[in-house]
């Protein structure tokens, strides 16, 4: 419990057995729920997860979205839920500078920007840095929120996540969520947080398919939000 208010973690996790223990070790002790929502991984990563105290569900169809959605159904009825990679990309230990804001009631939604923060030396890709640029200028350009990063460590009221009545079950997640919440009004901020290369290989930025998928998949979402009546 965080400002008296209850916490929920959803991990989504793809085969990150090297990851997942230094990930599930660094998330405070004031979080009340863990979930690795496992998307069928072929290695230990539910195995290492559940020995450090998670709740582990497994999603077999494949998407990130899928994940995070199936998350979100095991994760139970808490304040505030908190998404962030099974890839020690992100640092657990940031997760009040999302967390608080919403608990003190200055902010619905708070996104993790790993742009403004400083990056280690290969955190993020050369075609991801772009991917990100481009799709916040279409998204500031198309619905008038500025963003600075689609990255997935980020929080929400349970509340306003239950309004946004998300449904992208692939690599789209995290930009149909930012798009939903500037259409629903809520109140978003973004904070800067550190950023590490990731242990292991990304199944996204890490192949050309993965990538070229992943930016299709976005660039749809913001296409066809934009054609979307109010």
């Amino acid at each position: 419990m965080r400002n008296e208010q209850t916490i929920g973690v959803v991990i989504p996790t793809l085969n990150e057995e090297q990851a997942i223990a230094s990930v599930l070790r660094d998330i405070p002790n004031w979080v009340d729920t863990v979930v690795v929502a496992d998307n069928g991984s072929s290695d230990q990563t539910q195995t290492i997860a559940r020995r450090h105290g998670a709740v582990v569900v497994v999603e077999p169809d494949r998407g990130y979205g899928a994940a995070c959605q199936k998350g979100i159904a095991a994760v139970g009825n808490h304040d505030v839920i908190v998404f962030l990679d099974g890839d020690y990309s992100d640092h657990p230990q940031d997760m009040s500078l999302l967390v608080d804001p919403i608990t003190h009631g200055t902010a619905e939604l708070v996104i993790g920007s790993r742009i403004e923060a400083s990056r280690d030396t290969g955190a993020l890709t050369l075609h991801q840095r772009f991917g990100n640029w481009l799709a916040c200028c279409l998204i500031s350009q198309l619905f008038g929120v500025s963003y600075t990063d689609l990255g997935p460590f980020r929080a929400i009221r349970s509340q306003a996540l239950t309004r946004l009545k998300m449904q992208d079950r692939a690599y789209g997640w995290t930009v149909e969520m930012q798009i939903r919440a500037a259409r629903h009004g809520l109140c978003i901020k973004e904070v800067p947080v550190r950023y590490r290369p990731r242990i292991g290989v990304s199944k996204i930025s890490g192949t050309i398919r993965g990538s070229l998928r992943a930016g299709t998949t976005i660039l749809r979402i913001i296409g066809r939000s934009a054609l979307q009546p109010q």
